[in-house]
């Protein structure tokens, strides 16, 4: 399956790096390697997250790095990376377009 990251998905990931980097930027290069990293396996594992609970639909899913969620939609060819939140953050329905 293809990986696809959202315009949205990727500037979260990039406004978070930029925040940690401000105190520690070896540690926001090794942090959003890890995010991106981390997504990899959902390739050969779609289904390898929970699903998300504020949806509760099974093709919605995210996988924990750390303190952030990163939230995906499984589809029939592809896998859509829709954002990156901390773990306290709520889902918002803007994060799924």
């Amino acid at each position: 399956m293809e990986i696809e990251w959202s315009p949205l998905a990727v500037e979260r990931v990039i406004e978070m790096a930029e925040y940690i980097a401000l105190d520690k930027p070896d540690v926001a290069v090794q942090w959003a390697s890890n995010i991106f990293d981390s997504t990899d396996k959902l390739k050969e594992h779609p289904r390898l997250g929970r699903i998300v609970p504020e949806i509760q639909e099974d093709e919605y899913r995210e996988l924990i790095e750390g303190n952030y969620r990163v939230i995906y939609l499984i589809g029939e060819h592809k896998i859509s990376i829709l954002t990156v939140r901390h773990g306290k953050q709520l889902l918002s329905v803007e994060d799924l377009k």
